[in-house]
């Protein structure tokens, strides 16, 4: 079973086959907001050198939100076009699960912090042991207020365990919360952002569970408007 995953839902571009449940090979990209021109190239690229045609995937998975309008817009139609012409089916993933799978062998809560802007994080909470990860809460657009009041009314059972912060909002959302006096850590530097590894074994579960879809069915997850549907209907309302 091979599962082509694709990430481009923030500033970096990757992609990934998971073959069986194990990684077997991969390629990054982190030139900025340019997935439109490099993502496919990258993934071409990656099969040939690993000796794979298109045709040996099983399943198209990709980071199908929350994150950057565009990269994920790019993501999805790539995903789309593939497996439509494979005539495969797809892997919806959150990317926020995305982040935590690489962590799941650690025994925490993960929390996911993607940049936002206007005050936000996109954000949920998971707990990981033993190679499991289990959802807290539904991914969300939240402040840091609102999160730190949330983190402050959960009760913790002795011994703690660590907090660890995931995502390119990582460090906003650390320092805050450390200053709401919140213990908390940033998740290792290579296990902190988005990636198509993580994709792949987000997945994974979702392809043994049978938890997947068409090309046709597959959508990207924005959680919110994008701006240019807030300043149409801003103006609607005036």
């Amino acid at each position: 079973m091979n599962i082509l995953a694709i990430e481009s839902s923030a500033r970096s571009a990757s992609c990934a086959v998971l073959r069986d449940g194990e990684l077997f090979c991969r390629a990054d990209q982190a030139t900025g907001l340019t997935h439109s021109r490099t993502l496919m190239p990258m993934v071409e690229s990656m099969l040939q050198n690993a000796e794979l045609t298109p045709q040996d995937m099983d399943v198209i998975a990709v980071a199908a939100g929350p994150g950057s309008f565009t990269g994920l817009r790019i993501g999805v139609a790539a995903a789309k076009g593939l497996a439509w012409a494979l005539e495969k089916p797809c892997a919806a993933v959150s990317t926020l699960e995305a982040m935590t799978a690489p962590l799941s062998h650690m025994d925490a809560v993960v929390i996911g912090a993607m940049d936002a802007r206007r005050h936000q994080i996109y954000n949920a909470l998971f707990r990981t042991r033993g190679g499991i990860w289990e959802r807290k809460t539904p991914d969300r657009a939240i402040s840091l207020e609102d999160l730190a009041e949330e983190l402050k009314g959960e009760k913790r059972v002795p011994p703690r365990f660590p907090q660890l912060v995931v995502g390119d909002g990582a460090e906003l959302c650390r320092d805050y919360l450390l200053s709401q006096d919140i213990a908390c850590e940033l998740a290792p530097r290579h296990l902190r952002l988005q990636s198509a590894v993580g994709v792949a074994l987000a997945a994974w579960p979702r392809v043994q569970a049978g938890e997947l879809c068409t090309a046709q069915e597959l959508t990207p997850a924005y959680l919110r408007l994008s701006q240019a549907e807030r300043e149409r209907l801003a103006r609607e309302q005036r």
